[in-house]
């Protein structure tokens, strides 16, 4: 894909390292930061979001996590989970220096794992205006479960004993074991549910991401059976977007729906299909709810400073 001459590179420092983004200036003083996915880098994993945003005057500050894509730290694709929360630390802090941004009107988003990660960002940073959790994953066990129930027995072991494997020799300096992020069952990947195969034709159509490797550190992979970062929703003052699929089976809506209900301004929007519809067949769906989302709490000022209360649940047609 050609890269717009509207976005330009840019990095900032995140523990011991750099990470990269592509930073869009905004007209209106108002800016997303966005990462994609867990291994998932930033252009197969906000650029069309991050487009229609930036068309519609946001500014939009990208990045990759540190240990894949562009960003530096070693080694590559082991992602803990704590230092994908520092990076998203390191880029509040640096997006608030940008020229043209107004520190009060910054929003973060996120699909999937790190649909996950802009809840308990936005619980620990007031610094938060607004939040869109897409498609969230939001509880490491329930989602553990669900996965069991579209894999065999003899690759969830098999799968299991490399990430511990790989967690030994992390600690012996050995070079890490990768495993696929998607793969059918019974074969050794991160995700085997049905709607997991989708990610690369909704991500990377036609290869067009040829950079993106699409493996991870099977010690990161079975370490995210333990994260939780929906129990913080309760937490998160800002208002807060979460859209889910309903057929989706990967990140399974209950989940998401229920750290919505514990989140003092939660808004829903339901969307027909499955995880990845939100880049397909749901797209324009995704984009309008997340853009008229964003005018309300980062443009109308009235809006932004009393937001309702509860949860309001909407569908769109």
């Amino acid at each position: 894909m050609p890269i717009p001459v509207e976005r330009e590179k840019v990095c900032f420092v995140s523990g011991d390292a750099e990470c990269a983004a592509w930073h869009y200036p905004g007209t209106n003083g108002a800016l997303v930061i966005m990462a994609g996915g867990f291994a998932v880098t930033k252009e197969p994993g906000t650029d069309v979001f991050a487009q229609r945003f930036h068309e519609a005057g946001f500014g939009v500050l990208a990045f990759d996590y540190r240990h894949i894509g562009e960003s530096g730290g070693l080694p590559r694709l082991v992602l803990p989970v704590k230092d994908q929360l520092d990076d998203w630390q390191a880029a509040i802090a640096f997006a608030a220096t940008l020229p043209g941004v107004d520190p009060a009107r910054l929003a973060v988003w996120g699909f999937s794992t790190s649909g996950g990660h802009v809840m308990r960002v936005a619980a620990r940073d007031p610094r938060i205006a607004a939040v869109i959790a897409q498609t969230p994953n939001v509880d490491g066990l329930d989602g553990t479960r669900n996965a069991a129930r579209h894999q065999k027995p003899l690759a969830m072991l098999r799968f299991t004993g490399r990430g511990l494997l790989d967690a030994v020799g992390g600690l012996l300096g050995r070079p890490p074991l990768l495993v696929p992020l998607a793969g059918a069952p019974g074969t050794l990947a991160l995700l085997t549910t049905p709607d997991s195969v989708d990610g690369d034709r909704a991500l990377n159509p036609g290869g067009r991401y040829s950079g993106w490797q699409q493996a991870v550190a099977a010690r990161s992979a079975l370490r995210l059976a333990f994260y939780r970062p929906g129990r913080d929703a309760s937490r998160v003052r800002c208002p807060l977007l979460v859209l889910v699929c309903d057929q989706d089976q990967t990140a399974l809506p209950g989940q998401a729906l229920a750290a919505a209900r514990r989140a003092p301004c939660a808004e829903v929007v339901h969307l027909p299909g499955s995880h990845y519809a939100p880049f397909m067949d749901a797209h324009e769906q995704a984009v309008d709810a997340e853009l008229s989302f964003l005018r309300r709490y980062l443009l109308d000022r009235s809006a932004a400073g009393s937001p309702a209360a509860g949860t309001a649940d909407s569908a769109l047609p």
